[in-house]
């Protein structure tokens, strides 16, 4: 986004992006914001950005990206592959150069890249609950927690979701963090009410977060012993090495099978963003 997200507006949006290197903006309802700097059009914004040590470091990476957080229910086998020319390589979907190594073998997954504090995630979430309801039984849902974003705390959160992994509280704790963040304002970095940034000495910190998981049976201390440690350190930095590995910059973001990826403005929506993630997951298992 190229303009910093009013809060006000965020709640308003069905759809918006957020991108690092930029200020956020407001974007329509139908489309997300791509994740653009001021200098490259939206097309360039979108296109591979590897360098060359990322096959390396995405080798390494893979583990940042979690386990499923939300099974694929009443999941069926993956429909035939049928390639109509609705969906446009270079332009609803790109294609990562190299492709990064996956860590499921016989499994196609589908990554989103997402942050607590990004308004745009908080909007995509529920369609990204129907995306995960609506995959075929051979997809695993991945998530990757992104820290694009230092000055509005995005590296709390990312540090906050790989400490619940760790300690097996992030899968039911994933749709509680999103309301703490954005709809009580427990875990707010901003004012909801006044739309707009609060002062940094404000803003919640890893001790704020170990109360609120505390609500979970997860010891205050215990958190922050984990949340600080060299194993989430190390799992924070692998996260970034994938993701620019991927090159995505914007959130949120999808990756199907470290091949492809794609966000809800390329795909043109959020309802686009599931048939597209589902033909990609369809081309995938046909191996086209």
């Amino acid at each position: 986004m190229l303009k910093r997200l009013p809060i006000l507006c965020a709640f308003v949006l069905a759809l918006a992006g957020c991108s690092h290197g930029s200020d956020n903006a407001a974007a329509s309802s139908t489309a997300s914001t791509p994740a653009v700097s001021t200098t490259a059009p939206a097309a360039a914004s979108t296109s591979p950005a590897p360098s060359s040590s990322a096959p390396a470091a995405a080798a390494s990476a893979a583990s940042a990206a979690s386990a499923p957080t939300s099974p694929v229910a009443d999941a069926k086998p993956a429909a035939p592959f049928v390639d109509n020319g609705k969906w446009v390589e270079g332009k609803n979907y790109f294609l990562i150069d190299p492709a990064q190594p996956t860590s499921h073998p016989g499994k196609v997954e589908v990554t989103e890249v997402f942050s607590y504090a990004c308004p745009a995630c908080n909007s995509f979430h529920p369609t990204m609950d129907q995306l995960v309801k609506n995959l075929p039984s051979n997809a695993v849902v991945l998530y990757l927690a992104a820290a694009f974003r230092p000055d509005e705390n995005w590296p709390l959160f990312q540090r906050a979701y790989y400490a619940a992994q760790a300690l097996g509280v992030a899968d039911k704790t994933y749709d509680a963090m999103f309301d703490a963040v954005w709809k009580t304002g427990e875990l707010a970095s901003y004012d909801l009410q006044a739309g707009k940034l609060k002062p940094q000495e404000a803003w919640p910190t890893i001790d704020d977060v170990a109360k609120f998981y505390a609500k979970y049976g997860i010891d205050p201390k215990q958190f922050v012993g984990v949340a600080n440690s060299f194993s989430i350190n190390t799992q924070m930095k692998r996260a970034d090495d994938l993701m620019k590995a991927y090159g995505v910059d914007s959130t949120p973001g999808l990756v199907v099978n470290g091949k492809y990826r794609l966000d809800p403005r390329s795909a043109g929506g959020g309802p686009q963003t599931i048939e597209l993630v589902q033909w990609l997951v369809a081309k995938e298992t046909a191996g086209k």
